[in-house]
C-alpha cells in the first residue's frame, strides 16, 4: 500500500515538473521570437545586393563622364603636330654653320624655342592631371574587384539568375568602359611621350643656340672676313642659298608669329583705344556744335579722324611688343614707320626740314630694299659702305643746321651725336673685315633715330589728346571753357619724357644685341634674396613697392585731369564733382599702398614690426603729421569742407581750392593761396557760407536828407532789387528807414543774393542804380 502511495505521489510531481518545464519552453520560444530582430547582421538582403550593383554602375558611368571631359586632347595633338613641324625647321637651322645665322637670328630663335618650351609644358600639365584621373578610375574598379559581396553576387549562379537585369545592362556599360579606359589610356601616353620627346629636343636646342650665340657674339669683334681693300680673285658666289634661307626664314617668323600673336594681339587692342579715344572726343565736340574750342589749343598731329596718327602710334609701339622679333619683321615696321611719319610730316615742317627729313627716310629704307634681294656678302659691304658713309655726312650736315631747332629735345640731340659716331664705327668696322659689327653699327644708328623721331611725336600726339580729353570733358559738364592748358601739358610732358626715354633706350640695347644679356643680370640682381637680421627681402621687391606708390601718387595727383579739372579756381558749380574726385584720389592712394606692400613680397608680421615701430614714432614726434592725415580723410568723407566752398576760418576768409592728404589750400579774393593744415582746420570754429546752399545776405546803407517821399523810395529800391538776376526772390528784401536826427535819415536794406561769388558785385550795381535813381528824384544822399 505504502509503495502504491509512494508510486502516485512520484508521477504525480514528475506531472507537475513536466508541466512546470512544458511552461518554461513556451516562455523562451516565445521570448525568442521577441528578439528576432537581434538576428545575425551578416544575412545579406536584395537590398544590399543592389545597393552594391549601384555602386558599380555609379564608378563605370563615372568613367564616361570622366573621359568627356578630356576636351583638350584634340587640341593637344594639333599643338603638338605644329611643334614637332617647327622644331624640326629649327633643328635644321641650327645645324647649319652658315654666316647668315646671325645674332637678331639666333636671339629670335631663343624666344621662340622658349615659347615651343612654355607650350609643350602646359601640354605635359594637362595630360598628367587627365592620367592621373584616370588612375583613380582604375584605382576604384580595382577596389571593387576586391569586394567580397560583389564577389559573391557574381560567382553566385542563383544571384546572377535574381539581378538578370542589371547584369544584362552592366554587360553593356562595361564593353563601353573598357574601350574609353582602352583608347584614353593610349591617347594620353601617346601624347606625353610625344610632349617628352619636344621638351628634350627644345632643351638641347636651346643650349645649341646659346652656344652658338655666345660663339657669335665673340666672333662678330674678330675679323670675319677680308680686309675690304684686299683683292679678290676669284668671282663672288652668287648662288648661297639665299632663296633657300629666306623661304626657311619665313616659315620660321610665321611659327613666331602664331606662338607670340597674344603681344599683338594687346597692341591692336591699344591702338584701337587710342583711335576710340580721340575719335569719341572729337565726335562729342561736333555734336554741341564746339570743334572750334580746340583752336585754342594749336594742334599740330591729332585732327578729327585719327586713322593716320593710329597707324604710327601702333607702328612705333611695335617692336616695344615684340622686342626679339624676326629681323624682316622689324624692318618692315621700320619701313612702315618711314612711309607713314613722312606722310604725316609733310604739311607740318618747313620744306628744307622736310627735304632732310626725306634723305633719311631714304637711307633707312633702300639698304634693306637692296640686301633683300640676295646679294654676295662682298656687294653688301660695299653697299654698306656707301650708305654709311652717306649717312656719315648727311648726320654731321643735318646736326649743324637743326642743332638750334632741336635744342629742345634733349633727345634727339643726343641721338643725332649717336647716329654720327654710330656710322663712323660701321665705316671702320666695314673696311677691317668686322663684317657683324657693321651692320649692328649701321643698323642701330638708323633705327635709333627713327625711334627717337617717332616717340617725341608719339608723346606730342598723346599730349594733346590729353588737352582734347580736358577741353571736351569740361564742355560735356558745362565748364568754362577756358583753362589754363600750358600748365596741364608741363605736367604731362614730365612723365612722357620718362617714358619715351626708357622706351627708346631699351629699343637702342636691342639693336646693339646686348639687352637681353643686360636683363638677365637685372633679373638675377632683383630676385637674388638678401638678409639684414631676420628679415628676408629682395631688391626687385623694393624697386616694385616704390614703383607702385610712385604710379599711385602720379594717378592720384593728375587723375581729374581726364575729367576736365585742372584744378581752376573758376569751376564754382563743381563742388560735388570734386569731392568725389577727392575721394577716388583718396582710394587710389590707400589702394596703390596695399598693392604695393602685396606686390613688394614683404612678410606681413615684418611690416607689423615696422607699424610698430612707426607708432613709436608717432608718439616721439610725428602726432602732427598723424594728425593732419586723420584729419584730411576727415575732413574728405565728413564733407565740412568742398572744394570751391566760401568759408571763413578764425581771421582767414576765401575759397577752398583745394584738400589734401596732409593740409588744404585757401584762395582769398587777393588771389593769395593760404596753406592751412587740416588739423588746424578742424580745431578752430569754421564758418562755411555754402555748406548746404550757396546764397548770402547782402546789407546796404543810405543816409538821406529829410524830407524825401517814403513810399515811393521804398517802391524804387524794391523794384531795383528785383530787376537784378541775381536776387533770391524767396527771401523778400527788408527796407528800414530809421531817422537820425531832423536834418537826415539812414535807409537800410538787407536782400539775399542767389550765388555767393557774385555778392559783391550785385551789391555794388543795387547800390549805383539806387544812387542814381534818388538823385534823378532829387533826393539829396549824404
Amino acid at each position: 500500500m505504502m509503495r502504491q502511495l509512494g508510486f502516485i505521489t512520484l508521477l504525480i510531481l514528475l506531472f507537475f515538473n513536466s508541466t512546470k518545464l512544458s511552461a518554461q519552453h513556451q516562455k523562451a520560444v516565445q521570448k525568442s521570437s521577441d528578439l528576432s530582430y537581434l538576428a545575425d547582421s551578416t544575412v545579406l538582403t536584395r537590398s544590399d545586393y543592389l545597393t552594391k550593383l549601384g555602386q558599380v554602375f555609379d564608378i563605370i558611368n563615372q568613367v564616361e563622364v570622366t573621359t568627356s571631359s578630356f576636351y583638350k586632347l584634340k587640341p593637344i595633338a594639333e599643338h603638338l603636330s605644329q611643334d614637332e613641324s617647327a622644331i624640326a625647321l629649327l633643328k635644321k637651322r641650327l645645324s647649319q654653320s652658315d654666316r647668315t645665322l646671325n645674332l637678331q637670328n639666333l636671339q629670335m630663335y631663343q624666344t621662340l624655342l622658349d615659347e615651343l618650351e612654355s607650350n609643350n609644358d602646359d601640354c605635359l600639365t594637362d595630360l598628367q592631371l587627365y592620367d592621373k584621373q584616370l588612375d583613380g578610375l582604375k584605382t576604384q574598379i580595382l577596389d571593387l574587384r576586391k569586394d567580397t559581396v560583389l564577389r559573391k553576387i557574381f560567382r553566385t549562379d542563383s544571384l546572377k539568375v535574381i539581378f538578370r537585369t542589371q547584369f544584362q545592362e552592366l554587360g553593356k556599360k562595361r564593353i563601353l568602359m573598357d574601350s574609353l579606359i582602352k583608347s584614353n589610356t593610349g591617347i594620353i601616353n601617346n601624347l606625353k611621350a610625344r610632349t617628352s620627346a619636344n621638351l628634350i629636343s627644345v632643351r638641347e636646342m636651346s643650349y645649341q643656340a646659346d652656344s652658338q650665340l655666345k660663339s657669335v657674339s665673340v666672333k662678330a669683334f674678330s675679323k670675319e672676313r677680308r680686309y675690304l681693300w684686299e683683292s679678290v680673285n676669284q668671282s663672288a658666289n652668287t648662288n648661297i642659298g639665299f632663296k633657300n634661307f629666306m623661304e626657311s626664314e619665313q616659315k620660321i617668323s610665321a611659327y613666331y608669329f602664331v606662338y607670340t600673336r597674344s603681344a599683338r594681339l594687346l597692341l591692336l587692342l591699344t591702338g584701337a583705344l587710342f583711335f576710340f579715344w580721340i575719335y569719341f572726343n572729337f565726335k562729342s565736340l561736333k555734336q554741341r556744335d564746339k570743334l572750334e574750342a580746340v583752336s585754342s589749343l594749336n594742334f599740330v598731329f591729332i585732327r578729327h579722324r585719327p586713322y593716320l596718327i593710329t597707324l604710327i602710334f601702333i607702328l612705333t609701339l611695335a617692336p616695344v611688343f615684340d622686342l626679339l622679333a624676326p629681323a624682316l619683321y622689324i624692318e618692315s615696321i621700320h619701313i612702315l614707320l618711314a612711309i607713314s611719319l613722312t606722310a604725316l610730316l609733310f604739311k607740318r615742317l618747313p620744306r628744307a626740314i622736310f627735304y632732310q627729313w626725306c634723305i633719311f627716310a631714304l637711307l633707312l629704307i633702300f639698304p634693306v630694299i637692296l640686301r633683300s634681294l640676295g646679294m654676295p656678302a662682298r656687294y653688301q659691304r660695299w653697299l654698306l659702305l656707301l650708305f654709311s658713309t652717306a649717312s656719315l655726312v648727311y648726320g654731321i650736315y643735318t646736326y649743324r643746321t637743326l642743332k638750334e631747332q632741336a635744342r629742345k629735345h634733349r633727345l634727339l640731340l643726343s641721338v643725332g651725336v649717336i647716329y654720327i659716331i654710330f656710322n663712323f664705327l660701321a665705316i671702320i668696322c666695314n673696311l677691317f673685315g668686322r663684317f657683324t659689327l657693321t651692320q649692328i653699327f649701321y643698323n642701330s644708328a638708323s633705327s635709333a633715330l627713327l625711334h627717337a623721331v617717332s616717340l617725341i611725336i608719339l608723346a606730342a600726339m598723346i599730349t594733346e589728346a590729353f588737352l582734347l580729353q580736358i577741353k571736351s570733358s569740361r564742355i560735356r559738364k558745362n565748364y568754362p571753357e577756358h583753362f589754363d592748358w600750358k600748365q596741364v601739358v608741363k605736367s604731362i610732358r614730365g612723365l612722357l619724357g620718362i617714358g619715351i626715354f626708357l622706351i627708346w633706350l631699351t629699343l637702342f640695347l636691342v639693336n646693339l644685341n646686348i639687352f637681353d644679356g643686360l636683363y638677365t643680370l637685372a633679373v638675377s640682381v632683383l630676385t637674388e634674396k638678401r638678409k639684414i637680421g631676420t628679415l628676408v627681402f629682395t631688391l626687385g621687391g623694393i624697386v616694385l613697392f616704390l614703383l607702385i606708390i610712385w604710379v599711385a601718387n602720379f594717378l592720384q595727383k593728375y587723375i581729374a585731369y581726364f575729367f576736365g579739372d585742372t584744378g581752376d579756381d573758376s569751376l564754382d558749380g563743381t563742388k560735388g564733382e570734386r569731392s568725389k574726385l577727392i575721394v577716388t584720389k583718396l582710394v587710389l592712394f590707400i589702394g596703390g599702398f596695399l598693392l604695393a606692400v602685396a606686390a613688394s613680397g614683404l612678410p606681413i608680421d615684418k611690416i607689423t614690426v615696422v607699424l610698430g615701430a612707426l607708432g613709436v614714432g608717432v608718439g616721439l614726434g610725428l602726432q602732427n603729421i598723424v594728425s593732419n592725415f586723420v584729419s584730411g580723410i576727415i575732413l574728405i568723407f565728413d564733407k565740412t569742407l568742398r572744394i570751391g566752398d566760401v568759408v571763413e576760418l578764425g581771421d582767414k576768409k576765401g575759397r577752398v581750392k583745394e584738400i589734401g592728404i596732409r593740409a588744404s589750400t585757401l584762395l582769398t579774393d587777393d588771389g593769395a593761396e593760404i596753406i592751412i593744415p587740416n588739423g588746424a582746420i578742424l580745431s578752430n570754429n569754421i564758418i562755411n557760407w555754402t555748406l548746404s546752399n550757396n546764397q548770402m545776405r547782402v546789407a546796404i546803407e543810405f543816409t538821406v536828407s529829410n524830407p524825401f517821399p517814403r513810399e515811393e523810395v521804398l517802391e524804387l529800391i524794391k523794384g531795383v532789387i528785383s530787376s537784378n538776376d541775381n536776387i533770391f526772390l524767396n527771401k523778400e528784401p527788408k527796407i528800414n528807414i530809421v531817422p537820425k536826427n531832423k536834418i537826415s535819415s539812414t535807409i537800410k536794406i538787407n536782400f539775399w543774393c542767389k550765388d555767393i561769388s557774385l555778392a559783391e558785385n550785385t551789391r555794388s550795381s543795387i547800390s549805383s542804380i539806387i544812387f542814381d535813381e534818388l538823385e534823378e528824384k532829387g533826393i539829396e544822399i549824404l
